[in-house]
């Protein structure tokens, strides 16, 4: 099952929190259509009912539309066992708060947020992931 709405349905949309899902560090990133351009909004430490307390605010300050999730993979395009723990951290956010939530493959958004030099590698792997979301919008 895929939780990704077409990207008809996206294109109405105008806000998103992305996320990049990790076990013990969860980066966070924020965009609206009218901004064009993510902005990061910090990393979420650790994991249990405090990362969706912690999800939950920023979600209330944002007042996002969508969510967007990375989503990674081998480089020739398997799945391995992070692929499954992100796409159910997909379908939590959905559960929970009841957005629309997308799927991005994130391959090489850590490395290319490594290579910019990040302070916050995992809020600026999300907003990797969020600006490759608003870039397959305008296709």
């Amino acid at each position: 099952m895929s939780l990704a709405v077409p990207q008809t349905a996206a294109t109405e949309l105008q806000s998103f929190l992305a996320f990049d899902f990790g076990q013990q560090r969860t980066g966070v990133a924020y965009a609206s259509r009218l901004l064009g351009q993510a902005q990061p909004q910090g990393t979420v430490l650790g994991g249990g009912e405090a990362r969706w307390l912690a999800i939950a605010k920023h979600i209330e300050r944002w007042e996002p539309e969508a969510l967007v999730v990375g989503v990674p993979y081998h480089p020739d395009g398997a799945a391995h066992e992070n692929t499954l723990k992100a796409r159910k951290f997909a379908r939590q956010l959905r559960a929970r708060f009841g957005l629309a939530v997308f799927e991005v493959d994130e391959r090489y958004s850590t490395t290319e947020a490594r290579s910019q030099g990040a302070v916050d590698i995992d809020a600026a792997s999300a907003c990797i992931i969020l600006n490759q979301f608003l870039r397959s919008l305008t296709l």
